[in-house]
């Protein structure tokens, strides 16, 4: 038995020894901090350029967009994106588009540019990039004719139902002034809205007006009244595009080799221009 006990304390010394020669593992060492170089942001400019087309996101608005007796699309904003998307060496193409979904749209690459008489609101400002004002504009109350001199004022408005377009700056305005409305798809559609006697009453831009009712025109029978507000037109590009300054420059050298008075003068809104510089 004891020299049992002999053995296994010699063993046990053996395996000590053992163990105190062996040397630490060393300690894994932390893998240096690499930071990556941030990915270029994409060129709204060369994915443009790359396809071929700059998709503009409209709706009909006479003078702006509209179609001719041929189904081309023509107006004052419709013929400056021609020439914009010619100077980039690219073609024009339109997209019809719900107003109220033009930011998604325009998120989404369905379109590449919103140019339709856009007013340069606070909600505007903070979802696209946009450009340089280029006109003047006011939302305006349509009405019948003969009925116009019964409503004067907004106060004299108050019991009236309105046609507006939904997402729009006359949207805006029904609601600011309390109006009783109904939303519908375009502007073009709040006119025919109290053409036809379905609403009282209309909200919508002043060049529109202008072009779209009153004696020489489809709707003879409507007048525009009352301005509600005044305000400007702008483009609107995703958030950080660089075609925004392309629009820019295109804007400043078109308002100076007097491209941009031509056009203007050619769909009645040389008054409503804004010089670019």
């Amino acid at each position: 038995m004891k020299k049992f006990f002999a053995l296994l304390m010699a063993l046990c010394m053996v395996f000590a020894l053992a163990a105190c020669g062996e040397e630490p593992a060393p300690e894994t060492e932390a893998p240096a901090d690499v930071t990556e170089a941030p990915e270029e942001a994409e060129s709204d400019l060369a994915y443009v350029q790359d396809k071929g087309t700059l998709v503009v996101g409209i709706t009909e608005f006479e003078p702006m967009d509209y179609q001719n007796a041929d189904g081309e699309w023509i107006g004052f904003d419709a013929d400056m994106a021609k020439a914009f998307a010619e100077s980039l060496g690219v073609t024009a193409e339109f997209q019809l588009i719900e107003w109220d979904n033009k930011v998604m749209e325009l998120d989404g690459k369905v379109i590449d540019v919103v140019w339709n008489g856009m007013t340069l609101n606070d909600e505007v400002l903070a979802a696209m990039e946009c450009s340089n004002a280029y006109c003047n504009n006011a939302q305006v109350v349509i009405l019948p004719a003969g009925a116009a001199e019964s409503y004067p004022d907004v106060e004299s408005m108050a019991g009236l139902q309105f046609a507006v377009e939904t997402g729009s700056a006359g949207e805006d305005m029904a609601i600011e002034n309390g109006f009783s409305y109904t939303p519908v798809v375009d502007q073009a559609t709040a006119v025919l809205e109290v053409s036809s006697g379905t609403c009282d009453a209309a909200i919508i831009d002043s060049l529109m007006a202008a072009a779209m009712v009153g004696e020489g025109t489809s709707y003879a029978d409507l007048t525009y009244t009352i301005q509600l507000n005044s305000e400007e037109y702008g483009v609107g590009f995703r958030k950080g595009s660089d075609l925004c300054e392309a629009l820019n420059e295109f804007f400043a050298s078109a308002y100076a080799d007097g491209t941009m008075q031509e056009i203007a003068d050619t769909y009645g809104v040389s008054a409503a221009l804004i010089a670019q510089e």
